[in-house]
């Protein structure tokens, strides 16, 4: 009787084992569901923060003060360019990096980088004698320049 009750107990000691790993198994896949599904959400998340700093600059008129702050803010971001027309200068000038904005776009070519270094520089937008100064009191239509794949590459800043 003795060896009956013990065996019984040892089934019932991997029943609850086996029962326990199959508990644990569920939980950590379902977590892991729940973590590919948060991760998605996070990411979502952060591209619409990440095009949010352009959302102010999306065919709207801006001040050339904002214009000369969106040169500052902008002049380190690698792949990315802005262009300024002014009233003394129709044809403008891109500042850091020259963006082909003259391809249809539907065109794979438009919004892409070029290799060409730009003719701005933020000292002549800054001098009154310059044909591309800004003036900060000036009123500039703004507008974003997107790639194929839907990344900002540019702005476009265009005095009245």
């Amino acid at each position: 009787m003795n060896n009956a009750s013990a065996a019984l107990k040892v089934a019932a000691g991997l029943f609850l084992t086996i029962a326990l790993i199959t508990i644990v198994v569920v939980l950590f896949i379902s977590a892991q569901e729940a973590t590919k599904t948060a991760q998605n959400n996070f990411s979502g998340i952060q591209k619409e923060l990440d095009q949010t700093q352009y959302a102010v600059y999306d065919n709207t008129n801006i001040s050339g003060s904002q214009v000369v702050s969106s040169l500052r803010k902008f002049k380190d971001q690698g792949g990315f360019g802005i262009m300024v027309k002014t009233g003394k200068n129709p044809n403008g000038n891109w500042y850091f990096n020259e963006v082909n904005t003259t391809s249809s776009v539907d065109s794979v070519d438009y919004g892409s980088v070029n290799k060409t270094k730009p003719s701005g520089s933020l000292s002549d937008a800054m001098d009154q004698a310059s044909g591309n100064y800004i003036n900060p009191t000036g009123t500039f239509k703004s507008e974003i320049i997107r790639d194929r794949s839907n990344v900002v590459r540019a702005l476009v800043f265009s005095q009245n």
